[in-house]
């Protein structure tokens, strides 16, 4: 039995690595390497680390890429028996440009699991994991690759009426994507504050206005980053409560916000309260993108 289900994407990573600052046309020395990735990936692999047995809901390729991601997925502790493997789609995969300076470029190619659609969601439907009958009642870790279309049917699926929805968008670019998830009475938002505002349609210039724009739209339960500044969690009902994250040296960013959110979950499945879980996810992520915790 898995604790908790990852669904999304998962792919490979393809990142190249640079200790100078970049620029658009910037030719430099670093590093590029290949490892599992993808929203739902790099969440599943903190939970991994922390002792958990996450399932993953995505589509993988019947490729032999495909084969070896699932393998090094099953390798980490992951149960794969339900990923759906397409025979006509290829792997997804994600490249990106990291420099002093941050992300500088990103390019993700995840058209498998947008085009597998709701394929990736039988086992939810087909008694595996429940049906509609029975829905799924644990959490389950959402992220922004799918379909706008896909997140719209989530938001409303009885498959989805009593899970532990914990969602976070692909990007900025995908934010918008989220809406329909407003309204979901146990869904919990992580967004940073550039994805907040655009969900809220506002102009917040701390993660805290954002937190409060997110819930007068129609939000359950957000937790807003912005960064090394200070972040955010709401709760409807209950007002904000903010944190500040640790000051490190900085020398990733691609996965930071999977692993807060992913640091948050068990925080609370530890038993953590909002502002001991808020810390603890600023910790993990902090300790992240210093390099502290492996990829």
């Amino acid at each position: 039995m898995s604790d908790i289900l990852c669904i999304g994407s998962v792919l490979w990573d393809i990142i190249g690595r640079s200790s100078a600052a970049m620029r658009v046309g910037s030719d430099v020395p670093g590093r590029i390497t290949r490892v599992p990735g993808g929203v739902a990936m790099n969440i599943a692999m903190t939970l991994a680390r922390f002792g958990l047995r996450p399932a993953l809901l995505t589509a993988i390729g019947r490729d032999a890429e495909g084969d070896e991601l699932v393998a090094a997925c099953e390798r980490m502790g992951m149960d794969c028996s339900t990923v759906y493997r397409s025979d006509d789609l290829p792997t997804d995969r994600y490249m990106a440009i990291e420099g002093a300076n941050g992300l500088i470029a990103a390019i993700a190619d995840a058209h498998s699991l947008e085009q597998a659609g709701d394929k990736i969601l039988r086992p939810l439907a087909d008694g595996r994991l429940g049906s509609a009958a029975a829905p799924y009642g644990g959490q389950v870790a959402l992220d922004g690759n799918l379909t706008a279309a896909l997140l719209a049917d989530i938001a409303h699926s009885p498959l989805f009426s009593r899970a532990d929805l914990r969602v976070a968008p692909a990007s900025p670019g995908k934010a918008e994507r989220l809406i329909p998830l407003l309204a979901h009475d146990t869904a919990t938002l992580y967004v940073n504050l550039e994805e907040a505002c655009i969900i809220a349609k506002a102009e917040a210039r701390t993660a805290a206005e954002g937190a409060e724009a997110l819930l007068a739209r129609g939000a359950a339960r957000v937790l807003v980053t912005d960064g090394g500044r200070e972040a955010a969690e709401g709760l409807r009902g209950q007002g904000v409560i903010t944190g500040t994250p640790p000051q490190v040296l900085v020398t990733r960013v691609t996965g930071a916000g999977d692993t807060f959110m992913a640091a948050h979950v068990m925080a609370e499945r530890r038993g953590a309260g909002r502002a001991g879980a808020l810390e603890a996810a600023l910790r993990a992520a902090a300790e992240y993108v210093s390099g502290e915790i492996g990829s």
